[in-house]
């Protein structure tokens, strides 16, 4: 029998394995809210727990080793462990969701509640600066605060003089943590292991206003930086070139710390496609993203064995021929509810071309307010048409959740569970 590891080799190189390859948790992309943790772990039968917070923004739980040998899971995450509010995840302290849910938290997670019962979060956690995350009252997540609304008519200075503080590279702790992380995953489990945090998520709207950065300068404002691609394209552009330049740095770091232990690497976050139609034309695709992120995948296919995953929500059918030119191997999260996105056509005439990460049930409407039946039988049917032949791993489309019950949840795990058993 194979192990994880080598099961997730056969599905990234499009041979059937023996077991189909899942995934909960490895990514910030393919992972579940804490609350919904919590629900699941109580189903499961687990030791009843704090969930740790993994993931800030989004309030993401980290999937623990007895819910990987509860559920079969397959493949795990590694990363220098730094979020996107560029504070560490080392450490912990209690924190009190709003649900009422107690949930442990990195030492760094410093909040504020206003008037309105508005929760806020700091970047680099000082909370002296201005906060970047907002969550209102009752929310499940936080949503990054624009901090500045200049528009290209008053840019003082380059892209890449405004944003130098956004990306870093990896010092010598984070790099040593990283290589902690990787050793021991390799040498004491069989599981597939991703690289994941973004090498270069260019352009992606989680961190243009700065999460990460004090004081952030320059363009800050999301439809104002869209509009810069026309109004003033060189500034993104300069963007671009840092992101790139400093990504390939790191790249070349994770390199010499992790070698070919890491199977997958995360290259971007960045969406493309909104629920009824591409973000943006495919020539502007063409001319602000594509060849940067063929810089990108090129140098991992030249200097590595690692398969890039790219994740891209939405309707983004009219880019994937683009996306195969630029060298993306992985397609994540397969989201079939957005116009045009035809499960049967992926699989037809790019199943061959991409390893379809996702896809597995939708988590808008779906896995969250669907009856358990309603659940079982969409993910028997996405299984049946996406595991054939190989080159799919199975996850959700996006993150599961807070709201999701853990009957729904119980009804997708059992599905696959079954599937599994065809064999």
């Amino acid at each position: 029998m194979a192990t994880s590891r080598e099961r997730l080799n056969q599905t990234l190189n499009h041979t059937e394995p023996d077991r189909l390859v899942m995934d909960m948790g490895s990514t910030a992309v393919t992972g579940i809210n804490a609350n919904a943790l919590h629900r699941l772990r109580k189903a499961l039968g687990l030791e009843e727990r704090r969930v740790k917070i993994s993931e800030p923004l989004q309030l993401l739980g980290e999937v623990e080793e007895d819910v990987y040998q509860a559920l079969g899971l397959d493949c795990v995450g590694i990363s220098a462990g730094i979020n996107l509010f560029a504070f560490s995840n080392a450490g912990r302290k209690p924190w009190t969701m709003p649900s009422g849910l107690s949930v442990d938290v990195p030492v760094d997670f410093n909040t504020t509640v206003d008037g309105q019962g508005r929760t806020y979060l700091y970047p680099q956690g000082d909370l002296s600066a201005p906060p970047s995350g907002m969550m209102p009252k009752g929310g499940f997540f936080f949503d990054n605060i624009t901090r500045g609304e200049i528009s290209c008519d008053d840019i003082e200075s380059s892209g890449a003089e405004d944003f130098k503080d956004d990306f870093a590279v990896m010092n010598d702790d984070q790099l040593r943590e990283l290589e902690r992380q990787c050793n021991y995953y390799y040498d004491n489990t069989d599981y597939g292991i991703i690289y994941s945090s973004n090498i270069a998520a260019i352009g992606d709207f989680a961190i243009v206003p700065g999460p990460n950065v004090k004081h952030p300068v320059g363009i800050r404002s999301l439809p104002e930086f869209m509009m810069a691609h026309h109004l003033c394209p060189d500034y993104i552009h300069e963007v671009f070139e840092l992101q790139v330049e400093v990504g390939l740095k790191n790249a070349e770091l994770v390199r010499q710390a992790c070698g070919d232990k890491i199977q997958v690497v995360q290259i971007s976050g960045t969406d493309f496609g909104t629920q009824n139609g591409p973000f943006m034309s495919q020539d502007a695709f063409r001319e602000f993203y594509k060849p940067y992120y063929k810089k990108i995948n090129d140098w991992v296919h030249k200097n590595t064995k690692w398969k890039t995953f790219f994740h891209s929500c939405g309707a983004v059918m009219s880019f994937l021929k683009d996306f195969h030119e630029a060298g993306v191997d992985i397609l994540n999260p397969v989201q079939l509810s957005a116009k045009d996105m035809d499960g049967k056509i992926l699989k037809e005439q790019w199943g061959d071309k991409f390893v379809f990460w996702g896809g597995g049930i939708d988590t808008q409407q779906t896995l969250p307010f669907g009856t358990p039946e309603e659940v079982y039988r969409e993910v028997t049917e996405r299984l049946e048409l996406f595991s054939k032949g190989g080159g799919y791993v199975f996850n959700t489309i996006h993150n599961i959740q807070s709201p999701t019950s853990a009957e729904n949840m119980m009804a997708m795990f059992d599905a696959v569970r079954d599937f599994r058993n065809r064999k």
